[in-house]
């Protein structure tokens, strides 16, 4: 492996924190031996392309220094290749690195953690989820969860989770359970009214909700979490159970397990890795080994 390593940064990460922790990994790095390049874009679309030349060019592994957005932009750059991705964890929710055991909110030890990986060649392969031509690492979100995500995402002059503490307050006003069809590999085709249909490669997101609690990276199927037509009051009362991962236990709920998921709604966009998709219908297929990831 080449010794030529290149950073993709996001600056305003960790509301500003990006660029600080950028300089303590590449320090890190630099410190085993590693030649360090950074990549930052205008904008995605332009970061994106600036990884993907380096990832062509045969840059010895790719690390991801922001939060699930970064992380999710690297994917569409590294899937599918043999270039090894690392993840330092220093945005708002960081599920994907809390999936793979990485420190969150420390960017020395955890650029410290992948340089001794990377010396030590200790490298290993995930699972990822695909929609059309988009990667995915964590969840794909539908529902009363993506709802709330897009009402946030309108509160332009509010940040931080009290934006989406009011996001949820005023979905739960006007909320109503959704008609959904989903199909899983068996081709039964499932009408079911739910509160939000969650299609979980890993098993949390929004910063720690643990909506599909027993995904796991390495089988080759997705955990499909069902929740079905809940009152306001139950599901206020359901909803904290989330962060412990004990929702699943109750009757309204159920979990699938499938290596493709077919959803379709009216009027419900999808939400991959905490970032916007499109709406649904959308078909996500598990496809195993598709990524490299750089230890512990």
């Amino acid at each position: 492996m080449t010794n030529k390593i290149t950073l993709l940064l996001n600056p305003a990460a960790g509301r500003g924190r990006g660029s600080k922790a950028a300089q303590l990994v590449a320090s890190a790095l630099r410190a085993a031996g590693f030649a360090v390049r950074k990549v930052v874009g205008e904008n995605a679309e332009e970061a994106l392309a600036r990884a993907r030349t380096a990832v062509d060019g045969g840059t010895g592994a790719l690390i991801a220094v922001g939060g699930d957005g970064t992380a999710n932009l690297a994917l569409q750059a590294v899937a599918g290749t043999r270039t090894p991705l690392g993840l330092v964890a220093v945005g708002t929710g960081n599920d994907f690195a809390r999936a793979l055991g990485q420190p969150i909110g420390d960017a020395g030890a955890a650029g410290r953690l992948i340089a001794t990986a990377l010396k030590a060649g200790r490298v290993r392969d995930i699972d990822l989820g695909k929609v059309g031509g988009h990667w995915f690492g964590t969840v794909l979100a539908s529902g009363f969860d993506s709802r709330v995500n897009d009402r946030g995402n309108r509160m332009r002059w509010l940040t931080g989770r009290f934006k989406y503490d009011l996001a949820m307050m005023a979905e739960l006003a006007s909320f109503r359970p959704f008609p959904y069809r989903i199909v899983l590999d068996d081709g039964v085709v499932q009408e079911v009214e739910a509160t939000l249909v969650a299609i979980g490669n890993g098993s949390s997101y929004g910063g720690g909700m643990r909506i599909c609690p027993g995904a796991d990276l390495t089988d080759g199927l997705f955990d499909v979490t069902v929740v079905g037509d809940l009152s306001r009051t139950t599901l206020l009362r359901v909803f904290p159970r989330v962060y412990r991962g004990t929702h699943v236990r109750h009757p309204k709920v159920t979990v699938h397990r499938s290596a493709t998921v077919e959803i379709a709604a009216e009027d419900i966009r999808g939400y991959v890795d905490g970032e916007p998709l499109r709406p649904l219908p959308l078909t996500a297929r598990c496809v195993p080994g598709a990524l490299r990831v750089i230890g512990p």
